[in-house]
């Protein structure tokens, strides 16, 4: 009886992590608790709380232009595109009484992304595994320390929700709503478009045509009413990132700069020629040069792999998005929120879950544990922290280079052929 009695109890406990109300329920609380714990604020010494180090101040000065009835693509240039430069203004006109409310206010949106996205891990899990492998995924996401920082730092959830339903929508066959999930998330951040490529490998040609259409001329046609408005204010959230000095990569260590990538205050947004002015050293490898060798790879991986079942598109948006990151002139650590759920979805095995602990611990020693040290120094590492500095770099571009080898040596293997069917 007292073994009988044992087997009940780990089978309610094992039941217990089956049900999603609750992981739903634990996932909020702690989010939240987080925010009640370390309440934003902005005081005469700085920005304090759960938001120090993020960009929401940022957000808030930028939406505070609308105060003057300033409006972005019309009266200032934004470095993103559309969706999150009027949200900006939006929750600013809502919420802009005073910082800590419209932090709050931006932080509690961001989490509702963010459930999505653990829905959506769960979801994109269970198709390509089981009910209990995406049960286990989800679990995983949410005790990882990156995407609860995220929520309260930017509007990165937001691109991963994106870019996770245009996935989730291609694994269920429905391509039109994976289209129009692409469409807006590009219209968000441009990385949510980068499964066009996933889908001319994994998909039937006529589908992958019409499902480009859809994405790339719906972007074309937003632009194009934001180009008509204002070009000139327009342009530059197309070029601003482009036009950056290099920051936080190898690419910046071979340039000799060594400061974070931001732009100036948002003063600067009102003068279409600040979008352009470098700020740092030239780049050693200009961006054509990146941009050329990370085709020459997309092509060669595009050419060599062979599986195209629901696991082989979601590995090749996976490695598809780590390219795209690994030529850019610059790293984020925001980039960690789309980096993640994609990881989990594709290396669901003990090696992948500690190569990501191991890939966060790089990624927030760097930024901000080294950065809140440079405070002397403008921002500008240097002495001491320079030789860890380059160690997390390098550390860090190893750890998403062995990501992509891995990738790539599981796409080289033969799946089932989605078009098929």
């Amino acid at each position: 009886m007292a073994q009988r009695s044992k087997y009940d109890i780990g089978i309610r406990a094992a039941q217990i992590f089956l049900d999603l109300r609750l992981l739903v329920l634990l996932f909020l609380a702690f989010r939240l608790l987080m925010v009640v714990v370390y309440t934003p604020l902005f005081q005469a010494g700085g920005e304090r709380g759960v938001t120090a180090g993020g960009d929401f101040f940022t957000y808030y000065q930028l939406g505070a232009l609308s105060r003057e009835g300033l409006l972005p693509f019309r009266d200032w240039w934004s470095e993103f595109p559309p969706i999150p430069s009027y949200l900006n203004v939006t929750l600013f006109q809502l919420f802009g009484r005073d910082y800590a409310s419209f932090a709050m206010a931006f932080g509690f949106l961001m989490l509702v992304f963010d459930v999505g996205n653990l829905l959506m891990v769960r979801r994109i899990g269970s198709r390509l595994y089981s009910p209990d492998a995406g049960m286990a995924l989800a679990w995983l996401y949410a005790l990882l320390i990156a995407p609860a920082v995220m929520i309260w730092w930017n509007f990165e959830p937001m691109v991963a929700f994106f870019l996770l339903w245009a996935l989730a929508a291609l694994v269920d066959r429905q391509e039109k709503r994976a289209a129009l999930a692409a469409w807006v998330g590009a219209l968000v951040k441009f990385t949510p478009a980068l499964v066009v490529g996933a889908v001319w490998r994994c998909r039937p040609t006529q589908t992958a045509t019409r499902y480009s259409v859809m994405v790339i001329g719906g972007f074309a046609l937003v632009y194009a009413l934001l180009l008509a408005q204002n070009a000139a204010m327009t342009l530059p959230s197309l070029t601003a990132q482009f036009s950056k000095s290099s920051y936080q990569t190898v690419w910046a260590l071979i340039d000799g700069n060594m400061t974070t990538g931001n732009f100036g205050p948002p003063q600067e947004r009102l003068d279409p020629d600040a979008a352009a002015r470098l700020v740092g050293r030239p780049a050693v490898f200009p961006g054509i040069v990146r941009t050329a060798i990370a085709l020459a790879i997309g092509a060669v991986i595009f050419l060599t792999t062979r599986r195209r079942d629901d696991r082989g598109l979601v590995a090749f948006t996976a490695l598809t998005l780590l390219v795209f990151f690994l030529q850019a002139q610059g790293w984020s650590p925001q980039w960690m929120a789309q980096i993640i759920p994609l990881l989990l979805l594709t290396m669901p095995n003990r090696s992948g879950i500690l190569a990501l602990v191991l890939l966060s611990v790089t990624v927030f020693v760097e930024y901000p544990f080294l950065f809140i040290r440079t405070g002397d120094t403008g921002g500008v590492i240097s002495g001491a922290l320079t030789m860890p500095y380059v160690i997390l770099i390098l550390a860090r571009t190893a750890i998403l280079v062995g990501f992509c080898v891995a990738l790539y040596r599981d796409l080289r293997r033969p799946g089932v052929d989605a078009g098929a069917g």
